[in-house]
């Protein structure tokens, strides 16, 4: 592939043999071997994409940890292969499930929400904020893409809008990850550490998104050690999160040729819970 040679020659590496691991929506993903070591070399074809280099920079800056960075170039990034790391390995379906890594994920976003708050404050005008999807625009959009127009809960969000939108303007920013699973995690061999990988969604927005974010994937005694390692957060970014994640959510499902299916819970809460939730939040404004 000719973007992992340019990339390479860039680097000034010489190359053995690669593999594509990745080649997805402009990002492609390769795993080098060169005299003897592996890599992984993570190309961007999009300039929004490119982001993700910025942000390797920026996490290092803050002292967040992430996975090692060899070298990078105006389009890439060469990384640590994980797979050939003798301290940590590759998140897996299991650790959703455990307490023990839900715990030192806790530590991690602990540490990128507190670093995150200063740094958002002075430089994070211009950053990605899911929050900027929560328009009368795409609930219109979302009303007909899944034609439940006549739901009143829809109604009554309409209503309250302004005041609902100026409370998230206002709401605390700080630096949010906003792409939990495990196939982006990285996890201690011995359990005593955890991080995220995968910075391309990283952006700024209030920390419960990413509480909520966790917590909700992760298995019942699993979310508990979450939140119990992270500790409090703001009961009205819960209730915000409440209502905008369900927008911005359903807004990103709805982009889709057909709502995907880990969509239609939301969609079901819009004719049941939605209203309650919509009450609640008008109730601490």
């Amino acid at each position: 592939m000719s973007i992992i040679h340019d990339e390479l020659n860039k680097l000034g590496i010489v190359c053995n043999t690669f593999s594509v691991l990745q080649d997805k929506d402009g990002i492609i993903a390769a795993r080098i071997a060169s005299r003897e070591k592996s890599h992984i070399l993570k190309c961007f074809k999009k300039d929004e994409h490119k982001r993700e280099l910025d942000n390797y920079r920026l996490l290092a800056s803050l002292n967040i940890p992430t996975i090692r960075v060899i070298a990078s170039t105006d389009s890439a990034l060469l990384l640590e292969d994980i797979e050939f790391s003798s301290f940590y390995r590759l998140g897996v379906q299991e650790d959703m499930s455990d307490p023990d890594v839900a715990r030192q994920i806790a530590v991690w976003y602990k540490l990128l929400h507190s670093h995150g708050y200063g740094y958002i404050c002075q430089h994070g005008e211009s950053m990605y904020d899911e929050a900027d999807f929560f328009t009368l625009e795409n609930i219109a959009f979302i009303k007909e893409k899944t034609e439940t127009q006549s739901a009143p809960a829809w109604a009554l969000l309409e209503q309250h809008y302004y005041t609902i939108n100026n409370q998230l303007c206002n709401a605390r920013r700080t630096l949010t990850y906003n792409d939990f699973y495990y196939t982006n995690m990285v996890v201690a061999k011995d359990n005593s550490s955890a991080l995220m990988f995968d910075y391309n969604l990283l952006g700024k927005g209030y920390a419960y998104t990413d509480v909520r974010n966790v917590s909700s994937s992760l298995s019942g005694e699993a979310g508990k050690a979450f939140l119990d390692e992270y500790g409090v957060f703001e009961p009205m970014e819960k209730a915000l999160d409440d209502v905008v994640s369900v927008v911005v959510t359903l807004h990103q499902a709805c982009l889709r040729g057909k709502v995907p299916w880990w969509a239609q819970s939301l969609l079901d809460e819009i004719n049941t819970t939605f209203i309650e939730k919509i009450e609640c939040l008008k109730s601490m404004i």
